[in-house]
């Protein structure tokens, strides 16, 4: 069976690696994930990764803080989940490369976009930490313009619910999911996928985003290979 998509970005939630602990890393979790993302590999699909830091940091909760220092703190939360992540999946034998928005030559390579894509040809994960580089942009944001940058087929936003709601179903029993969405429709009723500037960045690129249910981690490897999972979100 061939995959549905030749090159995906993937976006992971800080938060959905700490586990049931809620904070850190849950190497259980992290295996689980690796897991799913290393059968993605040896069906030739091209990944590209950007992960979040909420499990160590969140910037919007730093009370009195400089909300630029406090993002940079957050960018290097994303960081340790980066190298994390490839520690796992190099020990599953995965070639893999981090690259940083913020230089650390001594942690990992410069984000290089060409470089990047090379990465990715050669059959390589390449995951992406420290967001865009810069303050005031969410992980979500990072994950779109990256996507668009490596001209992945589709961006998977993997999150703790089954696909997008027209409210909370935690709270709400009444909730409506969606199986299908355009970007319009997001911005328009504030659905709360993600921020609007990524919203709008998938929206404007005609980049496509599948939302789905990351606490079973095989998820990964169903959306890739065409399964009907989740919320697929795109413009008409």
């Amino acid at each position: 069976m061939e995959p549905k998509y030749k090159r995906i970005l993937l976006k992971l939630s800080g938060e959905a690696l700490a586990g049931e602990k809620k904070f850190g890393l849950d190497y259980g979790i992290i295996g689980n994930i690796c897991e799913s993302i290393k059968k993605c590999a040896e069906a030739n699909v091209e990944i590209g990764i950007v992960v979040g830091g909420g499990n160590f940091w969140r910037g919007r909760s730093s009370g009195g803080m400089d909300r630029t220092r406090a993002d940079h703190m957050g960018m290097l939360a994303t960081t340790i989940n980066a190298l994390a992540i490839a520690d796992v999946l190099e020990s599953m034998d995965i070639d893999v490369r981090v690259q940083t928005a913020i230089t650390m030559q001594q942690v990992a390579e410069p984000y290089i976009r060409l470089k990047a894509m090379s990465h990715l040809k050669k059959g390589r994960i390449v995951i992406f930490g420290c967001g865009t580089g810069n303050p005031f942009f969410s992980t979500d944001t990072a994950a779109a313009l990256r996507a668009v940058e490596i001209e992945a087929d589709i961006f998977f936003k993997a999150t703790m619910v089954d696909g997008v709601y027209d409210k909370d179903p935690n709270k709400f029993d009444d909730a409506k999911k969606y199986d299908e969405l355009t970007f319009s429709e997001v911005l328009s009723q504030d659905l709360g996928v993600m921020d609007s500037t990524a919203a709008t960045m998938c929206r404007d690129n005609g980049m496509g985003l599948l939302v789905f249910d990351l606490s079973n981690p095989d998820n990964i490897y169903d959306a890739v290979m065409g399964k009907n999972i989740g919320t697929i979100i795109k413009e008409n």
